[in-house]
């Protein structure tokens, strides 16, 4: 009979990553048959983490639906502590600006700072990219299985990644994508770090809902501008108080203690 954390290991692969369904199954654990477990586990195929278990970043324990299991490649401790995190958000089909600007916040951002993104197309990409090129370090939290890359565009960083930084997942092995893991991929982007930098966003998009995730956990969410006669969510949280972004200096006014 397995017990601890090899049970939330097992009810993770079983259900490929669906919180909802281990959660079902932990409810009623007394009545699951477990004889199937040594070949369940024998297909763990990189490194994880459990709520019960010291690594586990405790910045996710207490969020919605806080992932029972997390697999990983790479350095877990980079997101061992979120005052030292700042994840960096944006639009998938970024402009010309918002790269721009991605490249000059985040290289001098990466010196002390571990930059989180979701490696998708666009911004995410980008920061993660320019954080590397930088010498910084970046963690990348995906919405497919920990051995899937998507998009596949990025399988290049995604390597360097698992080498030299960290991907993060809550989908184990090959775990194919599908809209919904996105959003929930995001609610762990938002909490990861005490700081959430939002490059360009449409007033409906997937940033958006890690924008409301990052406000409901108390997060700062600091913008930076665009054209006022754009689609803008980011000038929209302006208007609403949000912290403008136009220089470096105006985010590292933000991590005084650590940039001081």
């Amino acid at each position: 009979m397995i017990k601890g954390r090899d049970i939330l290991i097992y009810l993770s692969l079983k259900n490929d990553g669906d919180w909802d369904k281990i959660y079902e199954d932990i409810q009623n654990r007394a009545n699951l048959d477990f004889s199937d477990s040594d070949d369940i586990l024998s297909k763990l195929d990189s490194n994880v983490v459990t709520i019960l278990d010291k690594e586990y970043p405790r910045q996710f324990a207490n969020i919605f639906k806080p992932p029972f299991v997390l697999y990983y490649k790479g350095d877990i401790s980079l997101l061992s502590n979120p005052d030292y995190c700042l994840s960096v958000i944006g639009s998938r089909s970024n402009t010309t600006y918002g790269k721009e600007m991605t490249e000059l916040l985040v290289p001098a951002l990466s010196e002390k700072l571990v930059i989180v993104s979701g490696m998708a197309r666009g911004i995410d990409s980008i920061a993660e990219r320019a954080a590397i090129n930088a010498g910084g370090k970046s963690a990348a939290i995906l919405g497919s299985g920990i051995n899937y890359c998507y998009p596949k565009s990025n399988k290049d960083l995604y390597d360097e990644l698992c080498l030299h930084h960290l991907v993060i997942s809550e989908y184990p092995n090959e775990v194919e994508p599908k809209p919904s893991n996105f959003i929930d991929r995001n609610r762990l982007i938002a909490a990861a770090s005490m700081k959430t930098l939002v490059i360009e966003a449409k007033y409906k998009s997937g940033t958006v809902s890690t924008i409301n995730y990052a406000l409901q956990y108390g997060r700062d969410v600091l913008c930076v501008p665009t054209r006022a006669n754009e689609e803008s969510m980011c000038n929209r949280l302006i208007k609403e108080g949000a912290p403008m972004v136009e220089t470096l200096e105006d985010i590292l006014d933000d991590y005084y203690y650590i940039f001081k």
